[in-house]
C-alpha cells in the first residue's frame, strides 16, 4: 500500500510541475552543467558568470536568455548557440545538356553549411530538374548459357537499331556489352572429361564456348557500330545448375567504373538480360567458397573476372551499395517465367526496373525505351551518410504545385520539370563528432547536394575549465562555466559537504510539501539540498527529484515509441511524430497508391495508416474493394480530363497526379488481351464516348479512346411538324371512330330493348255486357253465293 501511495504522491507532483515543464523548460531539469542545459531545449541559454545567482533563492543558471539578462548575468556571459544555414554553393539549373555533362546542373543548391542545436531545426529547399539531351552510357549485360543461343541471334540484328533508337533520347550516347555464365567449377559446371570442360556442349554434340563467370567484352564507346561487331563474334556456353551467375556479372560491371569506361558525368544505364533465375549471396557454399564478395574490381587483364572461384555471390545489400555509390540504373529484362522473382528483388534494390523479355529478345529495344523513359520520368531523393542523431522529414511539391507530405520522391516528369523538396532537418542528439557531412542527391544522378553540420552541443567556457580549483572549496572540484563539478563523494554548490553529512534541519528544504516523503523518496537531502538517486532505467532530477525521463507512456514496450524523448513524464516528439505517445506518423507517403491518390480515394490516412472507410475496400492503401466502382468508372475520369480537359480531375488541378496512363487516340477499339477492358460512358453533352483500358505485362497502363464520340443527332424541324399535325389528325380520325362505335352500340342496345319489350305486350279483348251492336244478322235463304 505504501508503494502505491509513493506513486500516487510521485503521480501528483509530475502532473503539479507539467505546466512548469513546459511554461520554462529550461529551470525545469536542474541541470548542473552548461551541456546538460543546451541540450533542454533550444530556447534555453546558460550564465557562466561566476557571482550570478549569489544570494537569491531558486535562481538558476539555465533558464531563457533573456531572463538571464534581466537577472544580471553579462552578456559576454551567456552561453546561447543558434542554428544557422549558409548555402554555400547555388548554381542555377540546366536547361539542356551541350555536348557534355560537366557544367549541366540538375539540383539546387549543391552546397549548404548548418549549425545545429540539440533539439532544434533548420529548414531549406532542394529543387531538381532532369536537363534534356543528357549523356546516356548503355552498357549491355547480357547471360550466354546455352538456352539464350535464340536471343543472341536476334541481337546481332538488332544492335544498330538499339543506337538509333538511344540516339533519339541524347546525342551523346555510348554502348558497351559484356556477358556471363557461371562460377567455372563444380557444381556449377559439367567436369565428365576434358573435352567436355572444354566444350560444354560436347555430348549434345554441339560447339560452344567453355563456361566462364564474366567477361567484359566491349567497353563503352562512342562508336556504337563496335556494338553489333562484338556481339556477332560471340557464342553461347552451357552451365549444369539452373540458375546463373548474374549478380556476380552485375557487381563487377558496377563497380570496374574504369575498366568499363563509365563516365562520371553521364546517366548509367545498365541492362541485364536473362531467362533465368541467379545465385545470390551464400550459394558459394555449395561449391566450398565461404569468402563473401568484397565488393571490388577483379577484372584481369583481358577483362575476365578472375576472382569468379575464389569470391561468393554478392548479397542483395551490397548491390545496393555499391548500385547507388556509383549511380547505376539497373534494368532486369527478363523473360515471363522468372519476372516475378525479379520484381522482388527491384523491391530491394531501389531505382530497379523491371521489364519482360520475349523468348529471341525481339522487343528488347522497346522495352530499354520504355525503362529509360520510365526512370527519367521519376526523381527518387536519397540520403548518403546521415549520422543517426540527424532526422530528417521530406515534402515534395511535384506537378501543379501540390504538396503532398512525408515523401521524397516524385513520379509521372517529362524531361524539363522541375520538383522541389521542403526538407527539415532536426538534431535529436549529440554525436560524439563535432562536425559531419552528408549528401542528398536524385538516385541515378551523379548531382548531389553535400551538406555539412556543426553540431552546437558544447559551451565556449568549457576552454577555460580549471580542475582542482580553489574556489571549489580548495581543490574538490571542477571550476566550469561558473560552477563547480564537484569530485567524487563531494556535493554542494561549492563542494563543501561530503555524502556522509548530514542534519535534521537540512530536510525541512528538501520536502516539496507536508508529509511528503524526502526528495519524494527518490533522493538524499545533503546539504539542505535534493541529491538524486542514480535510477539503471535513466535520469532523475529537479529540486524535489520529481522529474525523470523513463516514466512517460510507452508502445509496444518503447519508450515514447522511440520516436521522441521524455521529459518529466511527458513526451516530447521527433519531427514527423505525433500523439501521447509519439505512435501517430504524420507522414503521408505510406497512404499513397500506385496511381498517385491517398489511400485510393477510400479511406483516411490515420498516423500513416490507411482507414479505408469506403464499404467493401481493404488493403494496405484501400486497394482492393469488389464492391467498390470497376475500372471503367474510375479511368473515366482520366479519359475526361487528359483528353477533353474537363471534369472534376480537371478543375482540382490533380489530373496529372493521379492520371498517370497514356492516352492513344483511335479510330476504333481492337481487343488487345486479358488485360484490356473496353469502356463506355455518356458525357455532359450526352454523347457516348468509348475507350479501352489496356495494361501491359510491365504494369504500364494506355487509355485508347475513340476519336469521335457517338452523339445524338439534332432534330428535323419539317419531320417534327409533319409528325405532330399527323399525330394530331390520326387522334381527331380515331376519336370520331370511337365516338361512331359507341353511339352505334348505344342505338343497338336500345333498339334490341324495345323489340324485348314489345315482344312481351299482349292485346286481350274484353265483353261489354251493355253493348249491343248496331246489326242483326239474317240468314238469307235465297242466298246461293253467286
Amino acid at each position: 500500500m505504501g508503494t502505491f501511495l509513493d506513486r500516487l504522491v510521485i503521480l501528483f507532483l509530475l502532473l503539479s510541475s507539467a505546466s512548469n515543464v513546459f511554461g520554462n523548460i529550461c529551470t525545469s531539469r536542474g541541470v548542473t552543467t552548461c551541456r546538460q542545459c543546451l541540450s533542454v531545449h533550444p530556447s534555453c541559454a546558460w550564465c557562466s558568470l561566476k557571482e550570478y545567482g549569489r544570494g537569491g533563492s531558486g535562481v538558476s543558471r539555465c533558464d531563457l536568455k533573456q531572463n538571464l539578462l534581466d537577472g544580471g548575468c553579462e552578456a559576454a556571459a551567456v552561453e546561447f548557440p543558434s542554428s544557422s544555414l549558409t548555402v554555400q554553393e547555388d548554381a542555377p539549373l540546366s536547361d539542356k545538356a551541350s555536348g557534355t555533362a560537366d557544367d549541366v546542373t540538375q539540383i539546387k543548391p549543391q552546397k549548404l553549411h548548418m549549425t545545429l542545436r540539440p533539439g532544434d531545426a533548420k529548414h531549406f529547399t532542394v529543387s531538381v530538374k532532369q536537363a534534356e539531351d543528357y549523356p546516356v552510357d548503355l552498357y549491355y549485360l547480357m547471360d550466354l548459357s546455352y538456352s539464350m543461343n535464340d536471343d543472341l541471334v536476334r541481337l546481332r540484328t538488332l544492335g544498330n537499331e538499339l543506337a538509333a533508337t538511344m540516339g533519339r533520347t541524347t546525342s551523346n550516347l555510348r554502348m558497351g556489352f559484356g556477358a556471363f555464365v557461371d562460377k567455372p567449377m563444380a557444381p556449377y559446371m559439367f567436369t565428365a572429361s576434358e573435352a567436355v570442360i572444354q566444350n560444354p556442349c560436347h555430348e549434345i554434340q554441339r560447339t560452344c564456348l567453355a563456361q566462364f563467370g564474366y567477361k567484359n567484352v566491349l567497353s563503352l564507346t562512342e562508336q556504337v557500330g563496335r556494338f553489333t561487331e562484338e556481339v556477332e563474334k560471340q557464342q553461347v556456353s552451357r552451365n549444369r545448375d539452373s540458375p546463373e551467375g548474374g549478380f556476380d556479372a552485375v557487381m563487377q560491371a558496377v563497380v570496374c567504373k574504369e575498366k568499363i569506361g563509365w563516365r562520371p558525368d553521364a546517366s548509367h544505364l545498365l541492362v541485364f538480360t536473362t531467362d533465368a533465375k541467379t545465385h545470390i549471396a551464400l550459394d558459394g557454399r555449395i561449391a566450398g567458397i565461404v569468402n563473401p564478395n568484397d565488393g571490388l574490381c577483379h577484372l584481369d587483364s583481358n577483362n575476365n573476372y578472375d576472382k569468379s572461384t575464389v569470391l561468393d555471390y554478392p548479397s542483395l545489400g551490397l548491390m545496393n551499395d555499391k548500385i547507388s555509390e556509383n549511380n547505376i540504373n539497373l534494368i532486369f529484362a527478363v523473360t515471363q517465367f522468372v519476372v516475378p522473382l525479379y520484381k522482388n528483388y527491384s523491391q530491394l534494390i531501389p531505382g530497379t526496373t523491371v521489364g519482360t523479355l520475349s523468348e529471341d529478345s525481339g522487343n528488347v529495344i522497346q522495352l530499354i525505351k520504355e525503362a529509360y523513359e520510365k526512370i527519367r520520368s521519376k526523381v527518387e531523393l536519397e540520403l548518403v551518410g546521415v549520422p543517426e542523431e540527424l532526422s530528417l522529414s521530406f515534402n515534395a511539391t511535384c506537378l501543379n504545385g501540390e504538396v503532398i507530405h512525408g515523401l521524397k520522391s516524385c513520379s509521372g516528369l517529362k524531361i524539363g520539370d522541375t520538383v522541389s523538396f521542403s526538407v527539415e532537418a532536426r538534431l535529436r542528439g549529440c554525436p560524439k563528432e563535432k562536425s559531419h557531412t552528408f549528401t542528398i542527391k536524385p538516385r541515378g544522378f551523379k548531382d548531389s547536394l553535400e551538406i555539412t553540420v556543426d553540431f552546437a552541443c558544447g559551451c565556449n567556457c568549457e576552454a577555460q575549465a580549471e580542475a582542482d580549483s580553489p574556489f571549489c572549496n580548495q581543490g574538490n572540484g571542477t571550476y566550469e562555466c561558473g560552477v563547480c563539478q564537484c569530485h567524487q563523494g563531494r556535493l554542494g554548490p561549492h563542494c563543501e559537504c561530503a555524502e556522509g553529512d548530514y542534519s535534521l534541519s537540512d530536510d525541512v528544504n528538501c520536502i516539496p510539501k507536508p508529509e511528503s516523503p524526502v526528495c519524494n523518496a527518490r533522493g538524499d537531502c545533503v546539504c539542505g539540498q535534493c541529491s538524486c538517486h542514480s535510477n539503471e532505467f535513466g535520469q532523475v532530477w529537479g529540486k524535489y527529484c520529481e522529474c525523470d525521463d523513463f516514466n512517460c507512456l510507452r508502445f509496444k514496450g518503447q519508450l515514447c515509441s522511440d520516436h521522441g524523448k521524455c521529459n518529466c513524464g511527458f513526451c516530447q516528439c521527433d519531427s514527423g511524430w505525433k500523439g501521447e505517445n509519439c505512435n501517430c506518423s504524420t507522414r503521408t507517403d505510406t497512404c499513397m497508391s500506385s496511381f498517385g491518390l491517398l489511400c485510393s480515394g477510400r479511406g483516411q490516412c490515420v498516423c500513416g495508416v490507411c482507414e479505408c472507410t469506403q464499404p467493401g475496400a481493404y488493403g494496405a492503401t484501400c486497394e482492393k474493394c469488389p464492391t467498390c466502382p470497376d475500372s471503367c468508372t474510375i479511368k473515366k475520369d482520366c479519359v475526361e480530363c487528359k483528353h477533353f480537359k474537363r471534369g472534376k480531375l480537371a478543375e482540382d488541378s490533380s489530373c496529372s497526379r493521379i492520371c498517370r496512363d497514356e492516352i492513344d487516340l483511335v479510330d476504333e477499339l481492337v481487343f488487345h488481351s486479358k488485360n484490356a477492358v473496353n469502356c463506355t460512358y455518356k458525357d455532359e453533352n450526352d454523347c457516348v464516348e468509348r475507350f479501352q483500358y489496356y495494361e501491359d505485362e510491365s504494369g504500364k497502363s494506355i487509355l485508347f479512346v475513340v476519336k469521335e464520340p457517338d452523339c445524338p443527332k439534332g432534330p428535323d424541324i419539317l419531320v417534327v411538324l409533319m409528325a405532330v399535325a399527323g399525330a394530331i389528325l390520326l387522334l381527331g380520325l380515331v376519336g370520331l371512330l370511337i365516338w361512331k362505335l359507341l353511339v352505334t352500340i348505344h342505338d343497338r342496345r336500345e333498339f334490341a330493348k324495345f323489340e324485348e319489350e314489345r315482344a312481351k305486350a299482349k292485346w286481350d279483348t274484353g265483353n261489354n255486357p251493355l253493348y249491343k251492336g248496331a246489326t242483326s244478322t239474317f240468314t238469307n235463304v235465297t242466298y246461293r253465293g253467286n
